[in-house]
C-alpha cells in the first residue's frame, strides 16, 4: 500500500474515532428511554434495537443522504450541499434530535478551521456560509477533503454511529466489555450491505420513518434520571 493511501487511511480512522471532538459520546438518541422503558434490557435486545435503527433507519435515510453529499462535494455543488443540509435538519423528530446535529455540526466546522489543512479550505468556506450545519454533511466534506473513497466513508460513519450506540448501552444497560465486542461484531457484519445499499438508494426512496425511535427520542427529552443528551 502506498504512503498516501495509508494517509487516507489514517484519516478515515480519525474521522470515525471516539476521539473526534463532537461530542457524540454524550448522545443515546433514545437508546436511554428504551432502556428505560426495558424494551432494552441485555444484550439480545440491545442488538435488536441498534441493529433495527441501522437497518431500517439511518441506513435508509441518513447514510443515502451522506452518498449524495459526498457525490455533492466531489462536484462542488453547493446548491445541492445547501438543500442537504436544510433537509436533514427539517428530517429530525424530535428537538434533542436536530440540537444534536446542530451541535456536533458545529464542533466540526470549529475543527475544520482549527486544524490549520489547506485541504479542508473549501470544507471551511461552505461551512462558514451555512446558518446551522448538519453533521453528516459536513462529516461527508471531511471525507471529500481528505481523499476517502466514497464506499469506505460510508463505511466507517456507519461504523462510528453503531459503536456510539454500542457505547451507550454499555453504560445505560449495563453490558459487559465482552458483550459490547460481541455487539460490535454482529452490527459491523451488516454494515457492507448497509453500506452498499445506502449508496445507490434512488432519493425517491429515501425513507426515516421509524416510529419507535421518534417517541424513544420524544419520551427522553422529559426522563427524570438522565446521562445522555439525546
Amino acid at each position: 500500500m502506498s504512503a498516501a493511501r495509508l494517509l487516507t487511511l489514517t484519516r478515515l480512522l480519525q474521522l470515525a474515532s471516539p476521539a473526534l471532538p463532537v461530542g457524540a459520546y454524550t448522545y443515546s438518541q433514545g437508546l436511554e428511554w428504551a432502556v428505560e422503558s426495558q424494551v432494552v434490557r441485555d444484550e439480545a435486545s440491545s442488538g435488536r434495537w441498534i441493529g433495527d435503527l441501522l437497518q431500517l433507519g439511518i441506513g435508509r435515510y441518513e447514510a443515502p443522504l451522506l452518498a449524495a453529499a459526498l457525490t455533492a462535494w466531489t462536484g462542488a455543488d453547493d446548491a445541492t450541499l445547501n438543500g442537504l443540509n436544510a433537509r436533514f435538519l427539517a428530517s429530525r423528530e424530535t428537538a434533542e434530535l436536530r440540537a444534536e446535529t446542530v451541535q456536533m455540526g458545529y464542533s466540526l466546522r470549529r475543527l475544520a478551521g482549527e486544524l490549520n489543512d489547506p485541504a479542508l479550505a473549501p470544507v471551511v468556506t461552505w461551512a462558514s456560509s451555512v446558518p446551522e450545519v448538519a453533521y453528516p454533511v459536513l462529516w461527508a466534506g471531511f471525507a471529500f477533503a481528505w481523499s476517502v473513497d466514497a464506499p469506505e466513508a460510508l463505511a466507517a460513519y456507519l461504523w462510528s454511529w453503531a459503536e456510539n450506540q454500542v457505547l451507550a448501552a454499555l453504560k445505560a444497560v449495563p453490558l459487559g466489555q465482552a458483550a459490547g465486542q460481541r455487539l460490535l461484531a454482529q452490527l459491523g457484519g451488516c454494515i457492507p450491505a448497509v453500506a452498499s445499499q445506502a449508496a445507490v438508494l434512488p432519493e425517491s426512496d429515501w425513507c426515516n420513518l421509524a416510529p419507535a425511535f421518534a417517541i424513544a427520542s420524544s419520551r427522553h427529552e422529559t426522563q427524570y434520571s438522565r446521562l445522555f443528551r439525546s
